[in-house]
């Protein structure tokens, strides 16, 4: 059970997969109902309903018949999460969460705290003490939800992982060719306080100051945003640099893999960050020279040990410095990189999974 999903469950290692679909749409009435009741209650009769949903298969499910039950969340709602209170599946799961929640809780966000928030942390906060174990993809976001919910239970931490074997990679169709030796590529989305302009102008700066930059490179934007057209419109006057939509997986990892030579990631203009990017253990998988444009304090500049793929997200120069030495050393060597040690390896995966599951 799940949200919609990218890759093929064929390709899944996995003994048997049952999917449920769940029925999130609410009723005329349920709306009408809820908008009057959040009033006045400030929780959310719609949130209740969806979770019953998803809460539903949930209770089919036998506990006797398992040791242990990983539980991903769910989007930015954590709902598969929420509809384990008061199932007998709760004392054997192991939850995962791959964001701060409630979203609050978020280093990159700038709302205030609300009731809402209150609620939700309460809720989940019943949550977490009864489950079997918790779990995160970045230490530091471990620490932090380990604090937030006042538990006597350690959060361990188990990074994202990447396996091609498990995804169709088939589709081409709609892999851009480079057109210079040097091809720049960011894949992805703007959202929770990323900046792109920050990189692009210093990039323009490039392209103004050498002229080697200019003959020789490009920078490909695969971009998930609302301002699309605002980024396209501001960058219009330059040639080397192409502003273009998101692609499935599929075709953005064969674009990334056979005509990217340089990979950009972004993170938030906050001083601190406490996530892992998802993306992060394929870039690892490609052995490219990256650039990771990160706050002050992340998980990122704990795996990244080598300075020269690192910079400050809101540091303009120091972007241009690192960019630009990337760009001049790559033009001649292109040989693999290892930017993030092994911490995306088969090996870390393995220790991190039996220090979980250890008995203690």
């Amino acid at each position: 059970m799940s949200y919609l999903h990218s890759y093929d469950s064929d390709f899944l290692k996995v003994d048997h997969i049952t999917i449920h679909r769940v029925k999130t749409k609410p009723s005329l009435g349920l709306k009408i109902l809820n908008a009057i009741y959040r009033r006045i209650f400030i929780k959310s009769l719609y949130k209740t309903f969806v979770i019953n949903q998803y809460k539903k298969p949930i209770t089919k499910i036998h506990p006797e018949e398992y040791d242990l039950v990983f539980v991903r969340s769910s989007g930015l709602d954590y709902e598969t999460i929420l509809a384990l209170k008061g199932t007998r599946l709760l004392a054997k799961a192991i939850i995962n969460f791959h964001d701060p929640y409630p979203l609050i809780f978020d280093a990159s966000g700038s709302k205030p705290l609300t009731k809402k928030d209150l609620i939700d942390w309460k809720q989940m906060y019943k949550i977490v003490q009864k489950a079997y174990k918790c779990m995160t993809p970045s230490a530091l976001l471990s620490k932090d939800l380990q604090l937030i919910y006042g538990s006597q239970k350690k959060f361990y931490t188990l990074p994202h992982q990447y396996d091609p074997s498990v995804f169709n990679l088939t589709n081409t169709t709609q892999v851009r060719k480079k057109q210079k030796p040097i091809s720049i590529s960011y894949h992805g989305g703007l959202q929770f306080g990323r900046n792109v302009d920050i990189v692009l102008d210093a990039y323009v700066n490039l392209l103004k100051t050498y002229p080697q930059i200019l003959v020789q490179s490009e920078f490909v934007l695969r971009l998930k945003s609302a301002e699309n057209t605002r980024i396209k419109q501001k960058y219009k006057a330059f040639e080397n640099i192409h502003i273009l939509d998101t692609l499935d997986f599929s075709n953005s990892a064969n674009e990334q893999m056979a005509q990217a030579d340089i990979l950009i990631i972004l993170e938030s203009t906050s001083d601190y960050s406490n996530i892992l990017l998802g993306k992060t253990p394929f870039i690892a998988s490609l052995s490219k020279p990256v650039l990771a444009l990160l706050p002050r304090d992340c998980e990122l500049r704990s795996i990244i040990k080598d300075n020269r793929y690192l910079a400050r997200s809101t540091n303009q120069k120091d972007i241009e410095s690192k960019l630009k030495a990337l760009i001049e050393n790559t033009l001649y060597n292109k040989e693999k990189t290892n930017v993030f040690g092994d911490y995306f390896g088969e090996q870390h995966f393995q220790k991190k999974i039996k220090d979980m599951l250890s008995i203690n």
